[in-house]
């Protein structure tokens, strides 16, 4: 069992920035592709960014590319989301999830079934 703890969400201004944290307990983590999600109010949830366990593939949704960087710390069994140049429509509860995976496998994903495991969420809220 794997279990996954967000942090860092929070109150921000348009224009501002914060940095998301997934801690990830249980198997060994560099073996979990990890993605970073969010879900808006009447919303589908949708994937914001993704990494492959080894770093070398990142994905990012075409709305936050250039403003959000996803990466990852596996002695700290954590991902991270820095987020900058925040805007109201930024404004969800933000999910980390995790795909357990092969070392031969370098890839991402981006489909809310291709994950395993998922954290419990925290709330980002931009305000204009």
């Amino acid at each position: 069992q794997v279990q996954l703890v967000e942090s860092g969400g929070g109150l921000v201004q348009a224009g501002g920035s914060l940095r998301l944290s997934c801690t990830a307990s249980g198997r060994a983590f560099s073996s979990y592709v990890m993605g970073w999600f969010r879900q808006a109010p009447g919303k589908e949830r949708q994937i914001v960014a993704a990494i492959s366990w080894s770093a070398s593939s990142t994905y990012y949704a075409d709305i936050v590319k250039g403003r959000f960087t996803i990466s990852r710390d596996n002695a700290k069994n954590t991902v991270y989301l820095q987020m900058n140049n925040l805007n109201a429509e930024d404004t969800a509860v933000y999910y980390c999830a995790v795909r357990d995976t092969y070392y031969s496998d370098h890839s991402y994903y981006t489909g809310t079934g291709e994950y395993d495991y998922w954290g419990q969420g925290t709330q980002v809220t931009v305000s204009s």
